[in-house]
């Protein structure tokens, strides 16, 4: 059986241990849309005390996936990079949303906004390829 979109990014979190210890939480989902949301931990911090940039690149990566796959087939990023606008802080609440702007046959281009409240923290963007496997 073929799971529906909204399910897709749940079964990918049961299956994904490093967002599971990111504390990542699927917030809102939709087919071509997906929203998550985490705390920044102690353990995340660098060395001047401020969140290590791979913590919003890892919750926006995670939001890209999640979105990408929910049309149904298994979709893996080919292309990925950010820009880091604020600095974070332990406690900081940050949600992505990714959202899926144009989608060819095979190739998805996708726009997430990491976000403190209402305050863009990092822009994220992500190539995805779909193959022809579905997500059961």
């Amino acid at each position: 059986m073929i799971l529906k979109s909204e399910a897709i990014p749940h079964k990918m979190l049961s299956l994904d241990p490093f967002s599971q210890w990111l504390g990542i939480q699927v917030l809102e989902v939709e087919k071509g849309r997906c929203k998550v949301g985490m705390t920044i931990r102690k353990e995340m911090l660098n060395s001047m005390g401020k969140a290590h940039g791979g913590i919003s690149y890892s919750l926006a990566d995670t939001a890209f996936g999640f979105s990408a796959n929910t049309h149904g087939k298994y979709a893996v990023s080919i292309e990925t990079s950010i820009n880091h606008i604020e600095a974070l802080e332990e406690g900081d609440f940050l949600t992505a949303e990714a959202v899926t702007d144009i989608a060819k046959t095979k190739i998805a281009f996708n726009i997430i906004e990491v976000k403190r409240g209402d305050q863009i923290v990092a822009l994220f963007k992500g190539v995805v390829y779909r193959t022809n496997k579905d997500w059961e």
